[in-house]
């Protein structure tokens, strides 16, 4: 038996711990509740999902816990039931749709009840809605009044194939939408991207140039301050020079006073 068709028997057979069977009980809950019809005030889904989110972490770090195999299962799962509940929120058709595109559903059964993964049935009934949506939002018609539209399209049996090629057409309508706004998105993030580009390139060339400009200032720094050093230097001789030129002159002129000094007082008597 394959691994796969192993893990096929249901998340519930592997569980090791109370924990786990909680979680997966929990898991199972949630994925019914996904499948179902639900209210826009509904909100026991959202506390149940980070529940899970809750129950996951400690999992995680349990002394019992599963194989690595199992845990990136339920993660992909709670992520998933946590992706889905964030593209409800979204405001139009076609960015749920979008959303839902990027939604992984887990590849095995929670429960040994199921052939097909819950979430991997939610995921398909949630691209059946957005695109009944979109096709409605396209056609200007309320989404509200399937059964009216319905009853036009099998009140006369003649006009079955008229429906089928408008119900073809609408379709393909709205699959040229959804690739044209894919393209559109596509368009936009090439556009984020060469953006991006430019400014890196314009923000490395001011970084460069910025660089260059203190590598210039660090070099005239170095030559001011030798030229500094130097005519410190100079200064320095300069000063020494003139020192020993001022001493000599004033030792000159203290000799001349002192002699002129003896001079004078052995001349003085000889006047008288």
């Amino acid at each position: 038996m394959a691994p796969a068709e192993g893990a096929g028997h249901g998340l519930a057979i592997m569980a090791a711990s109370r924990l786990e069977l909680n979680l997966v009980r929990l898991l199972s809950r949630c994925e019914a509740m996904a499948a179902e019809k639900r209210d826009p005030d509904e909100w026991r889904l959202e506390k149940y999902v980070g529940a899970l989110e809750d129950m996951l972490q400690a999992l995680k770090v349990h002394a019992s816990k599963p194989a690595s195999e199992v845990i990136n299962e339920y993660s992909w799962k709670v992520d998933f039931l946590k992706g889905m509940l964030q593209a409800e929120k979204l405001t139009t058709s076609s960015e749920k749709a979008l959303a839902n595109q990027f939604l992984a559903p887990g590849r095995v059964p929670t429960t040994a009840r199921e052939r097909v993964p819950a979430t991997k049935t939610v995921h398909l009934q949630s691209r059946a809605r957005y695109t009944s949506e979109m096709r409605s939002e396209l056609l200007g018609t309320d989404s509200a009044e399937p059964e009216m539209e319905v009853r036009k399209r099998t009140g006369v049996a003649e006009s079955q194939p008229v429906n089928e090629k408008q119900s073809a057409a609408e379709l393909d309508l709205v699959l040229q939408r959804h690739q044209n706004l894919q393209e559109k998105l596509a368009e936009e993030m090439l556009g984020l991207a060469r953006s991006l580009k430019t400014n890196t390139l314009a923000a490395q060339s001011v970084i460069k140039k910025d660089n260059q400009t203190l590598s210039h200032s660090l070099k005239m720094a170095d030559q001011n301050l030798e030229k500094l050093k130097t005519e410190s230097e100079r200064l320095e001789q300069h000063t020494q020079k003139s020192v020993n030129w001022l001493l000599w002159a004033m030792l000159i002129i203290v000799c001349f006073i002192f002699i002129s000094m003896i001079l004078f007082i052995r001349i003085m008597p000889k006047l008288k």
